[in-house]
């Protein structure tokens, strides 16, 4: 059963929430992180992008990078920026896409649950960028940024939590660039507390949605202290990290699109053929098609796009991993045809997130820079769920989560 605890959070008073908050470290890059911070100083970028505190060029793997990012966050606390709560709370955090808004709680996650398995992961992670995380979190021993959990759907907990939407927030917020809504509340009081721990410890499994390398630099850094800790307990706060777990049925997954920069030697018109072999093959014109359906995929070649339905008998229905779309279209399309075989090193294939759209796909096609594109149906929920449960690994590049959580709103202390 899942492990859950209140923490006493680190945050942005309300009037700074806007100038402190910050895109996730992971989805954009250094320059990027530079531009958007400018000459903002409250950034969260100075302590999650530390190698912008540096000339251009410098490498966010420098030991005195890191360095900085604990400055940072003693420098945020030392001036008010961030002021830690005065009680252990849970938070809800809620955020508005497209008109559809999907609500989390905030936790303190057990690192037992992560090691043990009731955590649960669909995706591989790499040593390197594990590495790198567990770097941040022992240098500025905390969880700058939170993981993303999905929990199975639960009635008392989403009537608490729309109880509590009906309150003013603590941080109401536009976020530049995408738009999106976010809003913040604290949950101070004792019963309802109590009543998310003990919603959580009934459930079997928590499944992570998005922050594989997070998740797992987190509890690692959590079991290293309690190796370490001659008088360790069990109950510090270190055998915790933070979370924002979504009511699964909530969630937007997004399709997760493939850009090619060459056929493999082969003609456009030998493409077609071999694709036709394994797939009912139709031209759908100039306009840009998008896959209705599980099974179905969009194809976009020299100003044309196709729909590509997947022949009876090409997939294993009653296999978890071979039914996914990016199974099936890895293997008998990026494998098969156009000899892609590592998906993660290949250096002829690109990934598009659907937030992007299909226009994003045939530009980068119509530029020259890609000869083809693929579109696919997103992943379910329910897919990872099951993926997870049966302990088996999704293919890389598989799902693509939004809205992405904004950085900044809480923080989670190691002590």
């Amino acid at each position: 059963m899942a492990v859950v605890k209140p923490f006493k959070g680190v945050r942005p008073p309300k009037h700074l929430v806007e100038k402190v908050e910050s895109r996730p470290y992971d989805v954009l890059d250094s320059e990027e992180a530079r531009a958007e911070a400018g000459d903002n100083e409250m950034s969260l970028y100075h302590i999650i992008k530390p190698e912008i505190n540096f000339e251009p060029g410098t490498s966010e793997y420098d030991p005195k990078v890191y360095e900085s990012a604990a400055q940072h966050f003693q420098m945020f606390q030392d001036k008010g920026w961030l002021v830690q709560d005065d009680q252990e709370m849970y938070y809800i955090y809620a955020q508005t896409m497209n008109g559809k808004t999907q609500y989390g709680l905030v936790v303190g996650a057990y690192v037992d649950d992560y090691l043990n398995g009731v955590i649960k992961k669909h995706e591989l992670t790499r040593a390197d960028k594990e590495e790198d995380r567990m770097k941040h979190v022992r240098v500025n021993n905390a969880n700058i940024e939170p993981v993303f959990f999905a929990y199975p759907d639960n009635d008392v907990l989403d009537a608490l939590i729309k109880r509590y939407a009906q309150t003013e927030p603590e941080y109401d917020f536009i976020a530049p660039i995408d738009g999106f809504g976010h809003k913040f509340w604290l949950i101070r009081d004792a019963a309802d507390i109590a009543t998310i721990t003990a919603e959580f410890a009934k459930m079997p499994a928590l499944y992570i949605a998005d922050g594989h390398h997070r998740s797992a630099a987190a509890a690692l850094v959590g079991a290293e202290k309690a190796k370490a800790d001659p008088n360790h307990r069990g109950d510090e706060e270190y055998n915790y990290f933070m979370a924002v777990c979504f009511q699964a049925s909530q969630l937007t997954i997004l399709d997760y699109n493939r850009v090619v920069k060459d056929l493999n030697g082969l003609t456009p018109s030998e493409f077609l053929d071999r694709l036709a072999a394994n797939f009912e093959v139709e031209c759908k014109g100039t306009e840009a098609y998008r896959p209705a359906k599980l099974h179905e995929f969009s194809l976009y070649l020299e100003g044309k796009w196709y729909a590509l339905n997947a022949k009876a008998g090409t997939f294993d229905a009653s296999d978890p991993i071979g039914v996914l779309d990016v199974s099936i279209s890895s293997r008998l399309i990026l494998d098969d045809i156009l000899g892609i075989k590592d998906l993660r090193k290949d250096k002829r294939i690109d990934f598009v997130g659907g937030l992007r759209g299909l226009g994003e796909l045939k530009r980068r096609v119509d530029s020259g820079e890609m000869k083809m594109a693929l579109a696919l149906y997103p992943v379910t929920m329910k897919q990872i769920m099951d993926i997870a449960d049966s302990g088996k690994i999704m293919p890389p590049k598989a799902t693509w989560f939004e809205p992405k959580l904004r950085s900044g709103l809480v923080i989670h202390k190691l002590d």
